[in-house]
């Protein structure tokens, strides 16, 4: 049985689907509560909100501080639980690896021709502009 997180019952719903594909069974969870680290001060040092969530037959461990309350981690620490698995299971078709490889694209370097294109549609929209500006500003410059 699944706990009852602080989420909308869609994303809630969503996680469980995910955990049953998966087939990670609430039984096969440890799930220890240990105090924070980082901003917060007193509150950080009196509460165990993290939530240290160990999957037992695949040995995956991680810790979650992401939100403020117990319950919101809990449901993080879950979701990033699947989303370890996930990419374990399913490898490149796994979502994490589909936004690695989204990043790697964006950042690599552009080809001549396309650089060139781009370079191209630039100068003509800022002819547009030059063209826009009124005739006593042409006159002053």
């Amino acid at each position: 049985m699944l706990p009852t997180f602080p989420v909308s019952s869609a994303k809630a719903e969503d996680l469980k689907k995910r955990m049953q594909d998966l087939s990670i069974r609430e039984a096969d969870l440890v799930e220890e509560f240990i105090r924070g680290s980082g901003h917060g001060g007193q509150k950080i040092n009196k509460s165990s909100i993290v939530v240290q969530l160990t999957h037992v037959p695949s040995g995956i461990s991680l810790r979650c501080q992401e939100g403020r309350s117990q319950a919101l981690n809990r449901y993080y620490a879950r979701k990033r639980l699947v989303e370890k698995l996930e990419a374990q299971v399913l490898g490149e078709a796994s979502a994490q690896q589909q936004k690695i490889e989204k990043i790697r694209r964006q950042k690599r370097k552009r080809s001549q021709r396309a650089k060139e294109k781009m370079l191209g549609e630039k100068r003509v929209q800022s002819e547009k502009k030059q063209s826009r500006k009124s005739p006593l500003r042409n006159l002053e410059e």
